[in-house]
């Protein structure tokens, strides 16, 4: 009955990671709606668009509603599908929060391996859906006389997508730095602890500790150049900004929480290996199985 035990939980663990990457996936689509939804909004808030708005109002008020505001009825809509995006990925994330703490919860009932496996695989899901993500939606507008406000730019950043665009628009520097310390760095930290943790009892590993020790250094970093990266998108040099901050941080910072309570466990687990091997060097890697 024992050996079945630990199978099951295991069983158990992918079933929780496969929910958490399911509902991770489902909140990234309801934000590409939603991003997609507020920029096509934001193209009908341009001065061109309100021009052609207040005309039409103006055609349905001269002809007693018989030719009516198509402008405004599509604008409606599209307002309309814009809530239901962002209502939905408001509720799958709060249903990936939900599948997380049940990760969280589950390893109290296992092994420090297996704990700190599954966090790792967490860790690394929810760095990916960081980056997929978008993390701020900036608009630029200024009040109009006749028109309202209307809406100067609109940009919606995601890590990836504003590398890309830093990129080809000769901003080399700040594009490579955020690509190592946002991605390639956060990345190399998860691969390591997954390795770390597979390969514990390997001979070389003491290898795989001294390189994360020596990352660990900036694993900060990550943090930092994100932070430094929604006050360089917000700032702007006229009109009034507005920045709403999406979901993509938020997975971003679930993932910065995971990786150090993951980066724990590991520690923990190989300086476990390492007393038993210093006080039994005789015992064959098998026999720390209860590891």
């Amino acid at each position: 009955m024992h050996k079945l035990i630990q199978p099951l939980k295991i069983l158990i663990m992918f079933g929780l990671l496969f929910l958490m990457s399911y509902f991770g996936f489902k909140t990234y689509q309801e934000a590409k709606k939603y991003e997609v939804y507020t920029t096509n909004i934001a193209a009908v808030g341009d001065a061109n668009s309100l021009a052609h708005e207040r005309i039409d109002a103006f055609t349905e008020i001269i002809s007693l509603g018989l030719v009516k505001n198509e402008t405004k009825v599509a604008f409606s809509k599209l307002k309309d599908k814009q809530l239901s995006a962002k209502i939905q990925s408001q509720q799958y994330f709060y249903y990936f929060l939900i599948s997380l703490g049940m990760v969280t919860l589950f390893t109290f009932t296992c092994t420090i391996r297996v704990a700190a496996m599954s966090l790792s695989a967490a860790t690394f899901i929810s760095l990916i859906y960081g980056l997929l993500n978008p993390i701020l939606m900036v608009t630029i507008q200024k009040e109009v006389e006749y028109l309202g406000n209307v809406i100067l730019s609109f940009e919606s950043k995601g890590i990836i997508g504003s590398i890309s665009k830093l990129y080809e628009s000769g901003e080399l520097a700040v594009s490579f730095t955020i690509l190592l310390f946002s991605i390639l760095l956060p990345v190399v930290k998860s691969l390591t602890l997954t390795f770390m943790l597979i390969f514990h009892q390997s001979s070389w590993n003491s290898k795989l500790v001294a390189f994360f020790k020596h990352i660990g250094k900036w694993s900060m970093l990550d943090v930092f150049v994100v932070a430094t990266f929604l006050v360089y998108f917000t700032s702007n040099t006229g009109g009034i900004s507005q920045a709403e901050i999406q979901v993509g941080l938020y997975f971003f910072l679930i993932y910065v929480i995971l990786s150090m309570i993951t980066a724990i466990l590991t520690h923990n687990l190989l300086e476990s290996t390492h007393e038993n091997e210093t006080k039994s060097p005789s015992l064959h890697p098998y026999d720390l199985k209860r590891l």
